[in-house]
């Protein structure tokens, strides 16, 4: 298993953008940002899902995301699955905040249980091949439709999606070009894998 610590998200103003971070969802250092003027346009081809405890939580994250400048895409309601919702950042990110639970059973808290990096691949099972080889193992497969791996001790899980699949589940077209504008840093090593996203080795 190769730990993923954290993820840096490329901003073009990176000052405001970890301001909002911080303050719409406290998520500390798990998420960072760095500045970078690569050309990218519509679905950059991945989503953040904060995992959380209970609906009150949600609410509260997606309350300050929105106060801060996100967009909503999806609007906070309760589901076959939970409750939830979507929204992108000020600077493009899409962050999905989502609850298995569908009524409070606790005091109201802002704490995120988990943070998945959700990757929209193109070809699942030859993106699953290409994480096994580099030291990654798999917690949880569903064919070529979604790879989820075995991160113990990671502070983000990292999973695969089709990428219209992706697309869907944030609500967003599935069209888009250029830069992920996203760096995975861990302890896998410093590689680009089949769709374009770029791993660094972690400093900490």
């Amino acid at each position: 298993m190769s730990a993923i610590t954290s993820v840096t998200i490329e901003v073009s103003d990176p000052m405001p953008a970890a301001a909002f971070y911080a303050t719409a969802f406290g998520l500390g250092d798990v998420v960072r940002v760095r500045a970078s003027d690569a050309p990218t346009a519509g679905f950059r081809g991945f989503t953040l899902s904060l995992v959380v405890a209970q609906p009150s939580t949600v609410d509260s994250l997606v309350g300050t995301a929105l106060d801060g400048g996100a967009t909503a895409l999806k609007p906070v309601e309760k589901s076959f699955w939970g409750y939830g919702g979507v929204v992108q950042t000020p600077d493009g990110t899409i962050v999905k905040v989502a609850s298995s639970a569908k009524k409070d059973t606790g005091p109201v808290t802002r704490q995120v249980d988990d943070v998945v990096l959700l990757l929209g691949v193109e070809n699942v099972k030859a993106t699953k091949q290409f994480y096994i080889e580099r030291g990654l193992s798999v917690a949880r497969s569903f064919g070529s439709k979604y790879v989820e791996f075995d991160t113990q001790g990671s502070r983000i899980k990292l999973a695969l999606y089709t990428r219209r699949a992706a697309a869907k589940d944030a609500g967003v077209d599935p069209a888009g070009s250029g830069s992920h504008r996203l760096v995975v840093n861990g302890a896998a090593g410093c590689f680009t894998d089949p769709d374009g996203f770029v791993w660094e080795a972690s400093s900490v």
